[in-house]
């Protein structure tokens, strides 16, 4: 499986303190069945101060460290952008990394505050998409505005943005009303993908196949198999081939 939203990198947001812990949850990651992730830190102006360079360095120690400990995961990295005027600069000097792409377009994780769904934020997705940036709202099952009133989400529908589901929220972990959005979702065949949103062992671990069994139960096993994996790797799949392309290159070196 593939998972496109987790906070393994160590020591640069709320995720993973420490790279020690950033390998146990790698390892508790492979152990559920997951090959690829692309780690996607905050960007969250004044709280997580991170952009692409800072992002990138800590994803290759990242990534050195688990071919040291031998660990069977191969890892890239993005951002989960928080919304906000600050998002359009970082789009324009390139200081946002990028999940992959969408039907020849970028793809942008990006998320909203947790309580609300700001006033007017359908008119800053517009004008990521007409900058050629497909918004993939993460976990809009969590948020509180919707839950109370799920039609808000239909503007962001309409417009072409994608919607990643929690794997937890869909296994009823993260409460009742949670799970109920996150099925209707899947119900309504508006899940792009499942991802983890990992941050630790005890609340948020690294695991998809929960999400993906009981979304299986909505919406068939070869949907829910395509949540996991066919439709993440379709957007991220750019990573990860540029990495065996390095390779190849440092092997015909050798």
């Amino acid at each position: 499986m593939i998972d496109l939203h987790s906070h393994l990198l160590p020591g640069i947001d709320d995720g993973a303190p420490d790279m020690p812990t950033a390998l146990t949850l790698a390892r508790v990651a492979v152990g559920n069945g997951i090959t690829h992730m692309v780690c996607t830190p905050h960007m969250h102006p004044g709280r997580y101060d991170n952009d692409a360079g800072n992002i990138r360095q800590v994803c290759k120690a990242f990534a050195d460290a688990l071919k040291g400990a031998g660990i069977d995961l191969r890892v890239s990295a993005a951002a989960e952008v928080r919304f906000g005027s600050e998002m359009m600069n970082g789009i324009c000097d390139g200081s946002i990394p990028f999940l992959g792409e969408w039907q020849g377009k970028r793809v942008l994780l990006l998320e909203f505050p947790h309580a609300e769904i700001p006033f007017g934020a359908e008119r800053m997705t517009q004008w990521l998409i007409g900058k050629g940036i497909v918004p993939l709202i993460a976990h809009p099952e969590r948020n509180k505005a919707l839950m109370h009133m799920p039609s808000k989400l239909k503007p962001f529908v309409l417009q072409g943005c994608l919607l990643q589901l929690t794997a937890g929220s869909v296994a009823g972990k993260f409460g009742e009303p949670a799970r109920r959005l996150a099925h209707a979702i899947l119900e309504e065949d508006l899940a792009t993908i499942i991802a983890s949103d990992a941050h630790n062992l005890q609340h948020r671990p690294p695991e998809l196949a929960c999400g993906r069994d009981h979304a299986a139960r909505i919406v068939g096993d070869r949907k829910a198999e395509a949540l996991v994996l066919d439709t993440p790797w379709k957007i991220a799949q750019g990573h990860f081939a540029a990495q065996t392309a390095d390779l190849k290159a440092e092997l015909s070196t050798a």
